[in-house]
């Protein structure tokens, strides 16, 4: 099983400052980024879309070319922060579609999407499935053109028989899911049962591992807050066995969004211990074949 870090663990230093957060001193471009995942030594990285300095092929040819040179596995990770807002936003929509072609362009195969997010997760989702659905089903045709696979986040908006829905509904070999470990729980919805649904449609990953925040009304969406993997309540264990299980191909992208009060300020930390845990959760993984 490969690891990996997505790039949204270091969105402060990409500019985006949550209200609660302090601005850092320093600031971080994707070379940065690329580079301090080599020093971390891990195998793969998703870049996420909306902090791309630009999309034009003269800069996604020279940024495929530095992953080249890591030789990193990648995801384009489209939809931060609302995606295609439950299917209501066409510019979004749009937006979405132009991005397909970058996938391949940077040299990857899987394109993270996002369809809602937890600013829409009381509405009614009966109309948002049906609209993201009819909306994927035009994406994936696109997808399937350019040899992309397209991978839906559950982003803390679906649940996981709804993303199952999702699924079933475009009904395409080229849509799955980016399966984020730790959103699921944000929904109160258990991330095991929804891996057991999930596994055979996974194509990448966001690893999280939370706890509750102190400091956070039960409300907060970071009521559950970042810890780095193996200090909280997600078994990404057993997780990463069930994707073992299905003969998971992509890598474990360690994501830290928004840091518990025991790490603010430690985004960095955090991201290397998570990175070690993930490799002897990986290495036992080998152990299990070997036996």
């Amino acid at each position: 099983m490969k690891i990996g870090i997505d790039s949204y663990c270091y969105h402060r230093f990409f500019g985006e400052v949550y209200p609660d957060q302090d601005t850092p001193k320093k600031t971080m471009t994707m070379t940065d980024f690329l580079q301090r995942a080599k020093q971390l030594d891990v195998d793969g990285v998703s870049l996420e879309s909306c902090f791309f300095p630009s999309f034009e092929p003269s800069y996604l040819g020279e940024l495929k070319s530095q992953l080249d040179e890591c030789g990193f596995d990648r995801v384009f990770a489209w939809g931060h922060p609302d995606g295609l807002e439950r299917g209501k936003n066409p510019d979004a929509f749009m937006e979405m579609k132009k991005l397909i072609p970058c996938t391949k362009m940077i040299g990857a195969d899987v394109m993270r999407i996002v369809g809602s997010s937890l600013q829409f997760r009381h509405e009614d989702h009966a109309p948002q499935v049906k609209a993201i659905i009819a909306q994927c089903k035009e994406a994936v045709g696109i997808a399937e053109d350019h040899g992309v696979k397209l991978a839906i986040e559950n982003h803390i908006d679906f649940t996981a028989d709804e993303i199952l829905q999702i699924i079933e509904g475009v009904d395409s070999p080229n849509f799955g899911v980016n399966f984020d470990t730790g959103n699921f729980l944000r929904l109160l919805d258990d991330p095991i049962a929804g891996m057991e649904k999930l596994a055979p449609y996974v194509f990448s990953t966001h690893i999280k591992d939370l706890k509750a925040e102190p400091c956070a009304k039960p409300t907060d969406w970071f009521f559950f807050a970042g810890v780095p993997v193996g200090f909280g309540l997600i078994d990404n264990q057993r997780l990463a066995e069930l994707l073992a299980r299905h003969h998971y191909q992509g890598f474990l992208a360690v994501e830290i969004d928004h840091p518990h009060s025991d790490w603010t300020g430690f985004e960095d930390e955090a991201v290397g211990i998570s990175v070690k845990n993930l490799r002897k959760i990986a290495d036992s993984l080998l152990e299990t074949e070997a036996d």
